[in-house]
């Protein structure tokens, strides 16, 4: 067996964790709540995270064509994705907001979907919230409302609260990581694609974002699924779309090709959950997205579109018809038995206007435990296209 890849996957962890150094040090910009004190560490980082995005992408070029110990992929998917859990939170506050819907919910007995951070200014997970993001209610499914009420119960102090949460991130990406390789024909390819990638290493272990449960959710239907436990399969899939929306927008593309037992969980779990939800909280839940209105964010493409001179209404015409047509597109294809998921992840990506770097790895998580060559390149373009998006310079 040829030792490359080896070497590159060590050299990916290696680069990562020059970034985590560089985020560490005095006065850099990077981490959460950094006091910009000049752009050296911020380049370092972007340069090393470059170094290791590149290095990645070369070992799975080397490990498609090669193949190595599964062991061995696995073992280095663990050290990346925990890597960034020795260094700061990084680049968003969103660990702190989840923290204060929670609190709404357990210690002010108010309803997270109705009532913003701002309406407790007092609370110290309000103070803890990105200033911008205080008079936003949840956007986030009642589930993991529930999960963020679970650990405000158990935790008070808000570095310990970003702890949890990123460890939480960390642990389901390596989880995913092991079902993509057990979901796969290429397990070794699989298990990289997901495990040595740096940008999820740095959203989730570094920034704690839920979409790592949501996709480990994904992943585990999918590994149930393929073993034919259709009635799982489905209530899985219904308590990932419970933890965030993407989930419930993908559904169709597996809905169409399976069997009416998976169907007959998604909808049971659905309305045991929404009345669970509707209990706990009340029907705001249901409307959670549109409180997003119309954010926009620079790296999205729709927001690129007008840069380059598209008026505005134009623009997000262009992208909701890209996206209608490429849906009835994959939908088809579904039909015909390839439901293609990751290309409906990459979709949603680059037609929503607002995008952030962790969304990259719906695509990145769904494409790896597909054979699909398209979806897969794709997916590492999105990937390489956000990686810098949130650092300052």
């Amino acid at each position: 067996m040829s030792r490359r890849p080896a070497a590159l996957g060590i050299a990916t962890a290696v680069a990562l964790a020059t970034a985590i150094v560089a985020a560490s040090t005095r006065g850099s910009p990077v981490p959460v709540g950094g006091i910009e004190r000049g752009d050296a560490a911020a380049v370092v980082f972007i340069a090393a995270l470059a170094m290791a995005f590149a290095s990645y992408v070369a070992g799975l070029v080397v490990l498609r064509r090669a193949g190595a110990r599964l062991t061995l992929v696995c073992a280095l998917a663990v050290a990346i994705q925990l890597i960034p859990l020795g260094g700061p939170l990084l680049l968003s506050h969103d660990v702190y907001s989840y923290w204060a819907y929670g609190r709404i919910e357990s210690r002010h007995d108010g309803d997270p979907y109705t009532q913003p951070p701002a309406r407790f200014p007092s609370d110290p997970a309000t103070r803890a919230v990105a200033p911008g993001w205080r008079e936003t209610t949840s956007v986030y499914g009642p589930a993991f409302t529930a999960l963020s009420t679970g650990v405000d119960k158990t935790t008070q102090n808000s570095e310990t609260i970003a702890l949890v949460f990123r460890t939480a991130a960390a642990l389901a990406a390596i989880a995913a990581t092991l079902l993509a390789a057990y979901i796969a024909r290429r397990k070794a390819f699989a298990a990289a694609f997901v495990g040595w990638n740096p940008l999820l290493a740095v959203s989730f272990a570094g920034g704690g974002h839920n979409d790592a449960l949501m996709l480990v959710l994904m992943l585990g239907a999918l590994a149930l699924a393929s073993r034919r436990r259709h009635v799982s399969a489905g209530a899985l899939w219904m308590l990932a779309t419970a933890v965030k929306a993407p989930a419930l927008f993908l559904l169709p593309l597996q809905l169409v090709r399976v069997g009416h037992r998976f169907w007959g969980a998604c909808v049971v779990t659905a309305m045991a959950g929404s009345v669970a939800a509707t209990l706990a909280f009340g029907s705001p839940w249901l409307t959670a997205l549109g409180h997003l209105g119309r954010n926009e964010s620079r790296f999205a493409i729709p927001v690129r579109l007008e840069r380059l001179g598209l008026p505005d209404p134009a623009a997000h015409l262009l992208a909701v018809a890209a996206l209608l047509v490429g849906a009835l597109l994959l939908l088809h294809q579904a039909r015909q038995g390839r439901p293609r998921l990751a290309l409906g992840a990459c979709l949603l990506v680059l037609t929503t206007p607002w995008l952030l770097p962790w969304y990259a790895s719906w695509p990145v998580a769904l494409a790896a435990v597909e054979e699909d060559g398209a979806a897969q390149v794709l997916a590492l373009a999105v990937a390489a296209y956000v990686l810098t998006a949130r650092v300052p310079l």
